[in-house]
Protein backbone atom coordinates (compact mmCIF):
# COMPACT_ATOMS: atom_id res chain seq x y z
CA UNK A 1 0.00 0.00 0.00
CA UNK A 2 1.43 3.37 -1.03
CA UNK A 3 0.82 6.69 0.66
CA UNK A 4 1.69 10.04 -0.92
CA UNK A 5 2.48 13.15 1.06
CA UNK A 6 2.72 16.84 0.31
CA UNK A 7 4.19 19.57 2.50
CA UNK A 8 2.55 22.93 2.09
CA UNK A 9 3.93 26.34 3.21
CA UNK A 10 3.17 26.00 6.91
CA UNK A 11 0.97 22.97 6.71
CA UNK A 12 1.37 19.36 5.98
CA UNK A 13 -1.43 17.47 4.23
CA UNK A 14 -1.50 13.79 3.39
CA UNK A 15 -2.83 13.37 -0.16
CA UNK A 16 -4.63 10.24 -1.27
CA UNK A 17 -6.19 9.53 -4.63
CA UNK A 18 -9.94 9.91 -4.88
CA UNK A 19 -11.84 6.66 -5.06
CA UNK A 20 -15.01 6.47 -7.22
CA UNK A 21 -16.75 3.72 -5.25
CA UNK A 22 -16.60 1.90 -1.97
CA UNK A 23 -15.42 -1.70 -2.15
CA UNK A 24 -17.46 -4.58 -0.79
CA UNK A 25 -17.01 -6.07 2.65
CA UNK A 26 -18.36 -8.75 4.93
CA UNK A 27 -19.09 -7.93 8.59
CA UNK A 28 -17.32 -10.09 11.15
CA UNK A 29 -18.11 -10.43 14.84
CA UNK A 30 -20.70 -8.44 16.73
CA UNK A 31 -19.73 -5.04 15.24
CA UNK A 32 -20.85 -4.41 11.63
CA UNK A 33 -18.22 -3.00 9.29
CA UNK A 34 -19.08 0.39 7.72
CA UNK A 35 -19.12 -0.40 4.00
CA UNK A 36 -21.46 -1.02 1.12
CA UNK A 37 -22.22 -4.64 0.23
CA UNK A 38 -22.56 -5.31 -3.47
CA UNK A 39 -23.76 -8.78 -4.55
CA UNK A 40 -21.51 -10.63 -6.99
CA UNK A 41 -23.01 -11.14 -10.43
CA UNK A 42 -24.66 -14.58 -10.63
CA UNK A 43 -23.54 -15.52 -14.13
CA UNK A 44 -22.44 -19.05 -13.32
CA UNK A 45 -22.61 -21.40 -10.37
CA UNK A 46 -18.85 -21.18 -9.92
CA UNK A 47 -18.95 -17.38 -9.81
CA UNK A 48 -21.91 -17.31 -7.42
CA UNK A 49 -20.16 -19.59 -4.96
CA UNK A 50 -16.80 -17.78 -5.18
CA UNK A 51 -15.57 -16.21 -1.92
CA UNK A 52 -16.17 -12.47 -1.57
CA UNK A 53 -12.94 -10.66 -0.54
CA UNK A 54 -12.99 -8.52 2.60
CA UNK A 55 -12.11 -4.86 1.95
CA UNK A 56 -11.92 -2.21 4.68
CA UNK A 57 -11.97 1.49 3.98
CA UNK A 58 -10.91 4.05 6.56
CA UNK A 59 -11.11 7.83 6.66
CA UNK A 60 -8.46 10.22 7.96
CA UNK A 61 -8.35 14.02 8.14
CA UNK A 62 -4.73 15.01 7.60
CA UNK A 63 -5.37 18.67 8.48
CA UNK A 64 -5.77 17.47 12.09
CA UNK A 65 -2.06 16.54 12.04
CA UNK A 66 -1.32 20.28 12.35
CA UNK A 67 -3.37 20.93 15.47
CA UNK A 68 -1.05 22.58 17.98
CA UNK A 69 -2.53 20.64 20.89
CA UNK A 70 -4.03 17.44 19.52
CA UNK A 71 -2.05 16.99 16.32
CA UNK A 72 1.25 15.31 15.52
CA UNK A 73 3.69 16.69 18.06
CA UNK A 74 6.70 16.75 15.75
CA UNK A 75 5.02 19.28 13.45
CA UNK A 76 5.14 22.09 15.99
CA UNK A 77 8.70 21.22 16.97
CA UNK A 78 9.92 21.31 13.39
CA UNK A 79 7.95 24.45 12.53
CA UNK A 80 9.41 26.24 15.55
CA UNK A 81 12.90 25.19 14.47
CA UNK A 82 12.28 26.40 10.92
CA UNK A 83 10.94 29.79 12.00
CA UNK A 84 13.80 30.23 14.46
CA UNK A 85 16.33 29.71 11.67
CA UNK A 86 14.71 32.41 9.54
CA UNK A 87 13.97 34.89 12.32
CA UNK A 88 17.10 36.99 11.53
CA UNK A 89 15.97 37.39 7.92
CA UNK A 90 12.48 38.30 9.07
CA UNK A 91 13.85 40.87 11.48
CA UNK A 92 16.03 42.39 8.76
CA UNK A 93 13.02 42.78 6.46
CA UNK A 94 10.96 44.33 9.24
CA UNK A 95 13.69 46.86 9.99
CA UNK A 96 14.07 47.71 6.31
CA UNK A 97 10.33 48.17 6.02
CA UNK A 98 10.35 50.57 8.99
CA UNK A 99 13.13 52.62 7.37
CA UNK A 100 11.19 52.81 4.11
CA UNK A 101 8.09 53.98 5.95
CA UNK A 102 10.08 56.62 7.81
CA UNK A 103 11.74 57.90 4.63
CA UNK A 104 8.41 57.99 2.80
CA UNK A 105 6.94 60.07 5.62
CA UNK A 106 9.87 62.51 5.37
CA UNK A 107 9.33 62.89 1.63
CA UNK A 108 5.58 63.36 2.02
CA UNK A 109 6.02 66.02 4.72
CA UNK A 110 8.68 67.84 2.68
CA UNK A 111 6.44 67.94 -0.38
CA UNK A 112 3.55 69.29 1.70
CA UNK A 113 5.65 71.87 3.55
CA UNK A 114 4.90 75.53 2.96
CA UNK A 115 8.58 76.44 2.99
CA UNK A 116 10.84 75.97 -0.01
CA UNK A 117 12.44 72.52 -0.16
CA UNK A 118 15.75 71.80 -1.83
CA UNK A 119 14.74 69.77 -4.92
CA UNK A 120 18.09 68.00 -5.02
CA UNK A 121 17.66 66.80 -1.43
CA UNK A 122 14.14 65.65 -2.15
CA UNK A 123 15.25 63.83 -5.29
CA UNK A 124 18.06 62.13 -3.39
CA UNK A 125 15.62 60.85 -0.80
CA UNK A 126 13.27 59.60 -3.49
CA UNK A 127 16.14 57.74 -5.19
CA UNK A 128 17.17 56.24 -1.86
CA UNK A 129 13.62 55.10 -1.20
CA UNK A 130 13.38 53.51 -4.63
CA UNK A 131 16.60 51.59 -4.07
CA UNK A 132 15.40 50.45 -0.65
CA UNK A 133 12.21 49.11 -2.22
CA UNK A 134 14.24 47.12 -4.75
CA UNK A 135 16.47 45.74 -1.99
CA UNK A 136 13.43 44.80 0.07
CA UNK A 137 11.81 43.01 -2.87
CA UNK A 138 14.98 41.09 -3.67
CA UNK A 139 15.63 40.05 -0.08
CA UNK A 140 12.01 39.03 0.40
CA UNK A 141 12.05 36.84 -2.72
CA UNK A 142 15.41 35.29 -1.84
CA UNK A 143 14.27 34.65 1.71
CA UNK A 144 11.04 33.00 0.55
CA UNK A 145 12.91 30.74 -1.85
CA UNK A 146 15.36 29.68 0.86
CA UNK A 147 12.50 29.19 3.33
CA UNK A 148 10.67 26.91 0.92
CA UNK A 149 13.81 24.89 0.24
CA UNK A 150 14.65 24.55 3.92
CA UNK A 151 11.06 23.69 4.78
CA UNK A 152 11.24 20.74 2.41
CA UNK A 153 14.51 19.57 3.96
CA UNK A 154 13.15 19.76 7.49
CA UNK A 155 9.74 18.22 6.90
CA UNK A 156 10.69 15.48 4.43
CA UNK A 157 11.84 13.01 7.14
CA UNK A 158 8.56 13.51 9.00
CA UNK A 159 6.74 13.20 5.71
CA UNK A 160 8.38 9.82 5.13
CA UNK A 161 7.78 8.66 8.70
CA UNK A 162 4.05 9.42 8.50
CA UNK A 163 3.76 7.59 5.20
CA UNK A 164 5.44 4.50 6.64
CA UNK A 165 3.43 4.71 9.86
CA UNK A 166 0.16 4.91 7.94
CA UNK A 167 1.10 1.83 5.95
CA UNK A 168 1.98 -0.08 9.10
CA UNK A 169 -1.23 1.09 10.78
CA UNK A 170 -3.33 0.04 7.80
CA UNK A 171 -1.81 -3.43 7.64
CA UNK A 172 -2.13 -3.92 11.40
CA UNK A 173 -5.85 -3.09 11.25
CA UNK A 174 -6.60 -4.90 7.98
CA UNK A 175 -7.32 -1.62 6.18
CA UNK A 176 -7.02 -1.78 2.41
CA UNK A 177 -7.76 1.85 1.54
CA UNK A 178 -7.40 5.12 3.47
CA UNK A 179 -9.14 8.22 2.12
CA UNK A 180 -7.97 11.66 3.20
CA UNK A 181 -11.10 13.67 3.99
CA UNK A 182 -9.00 16.85 3.95
CA UNK A 183 -8.34 16.32 0.23
CA UNK A 184 -11.35 14.38 -1.03
CA UNK A 185 -14.93 15.66 -0.60
CA UNK A 186 -16.79 13.24 1.67
CA UNK A 187 -20.57 13.28 1.44
CA UNK A 188 -21.06 10.88 4.34
CA UNK A 189 -18.86 8.69 6.49
CA UNK A 190 -19.66 6.86 9.71
CA UNK A 191 -17.65 7.96 12.72
CA UNK A 192 -16.48 4.39 13.16
CA UNK A 193 -14.24 4.57 10.08
CA UNK A 194 -12.50 7.82 11.10
CA UNK A 195 -9.01 6.78 12.27
CA UNK A 196 -7.58 10.30 12.61
CA UNK A 197 -7.39 10.51 16.41
CA UNK A 198 -6.31 6.90 16.84
CA UNK A 199 -3.52 7.24 14.29
CA UNK A 200 -2.24 10.53 15.74
CA UNK A 201 -2.13 9.06 19.25
CA UNK A 202 -0.30 5.98 18.06
CA UNK A 203 2.17 8.02 15.98
CA UNK A 204 2.92 10.42 18.86
CA UNK A 205 3.47 7.51 21.25
CA UNK A 206 6.09 6.02 18.93
CA UNK A 207 7.63 9.26 17.65
CA UNK A 208 8.82 11.79 20.25
CA UNK A 209 8.25 15.47 19.57
CA UNK A 210 11.97 16.20 19.81
CA UNK A 211 13.40 15.34 16.41
CA UNK A 212 16.88 15.98 15.10
CA UNK A 213 17.03 18.50 12.28
CA UNK A 214 19.75 18.44 9.66
CA UNK A 215 21.72 21.66 9.57
CA UNK A 216 21.98 23.14 6.06
CA UNK A 217 25.42 23.01 4.52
Amino acid sequence: MKFNRYVASTIFLAAFASLPVLAQTRPTGAQPKPAVTQPAPAQTTAQSNAPVPDTKIALIYSEAFLDSKAGIARFNTLLTTLNREFQPRQTELQQLEQKMTQLQDEITKAQAAASVVDPNSLRAKADTLEQMKKDYQRKAEDGQALYNKRRGEIFQPLNDDIGKALEVYAKAHNINVIIDGSQVPVVYAADAIDITRAFIQEFNSKNPATASVTTPK
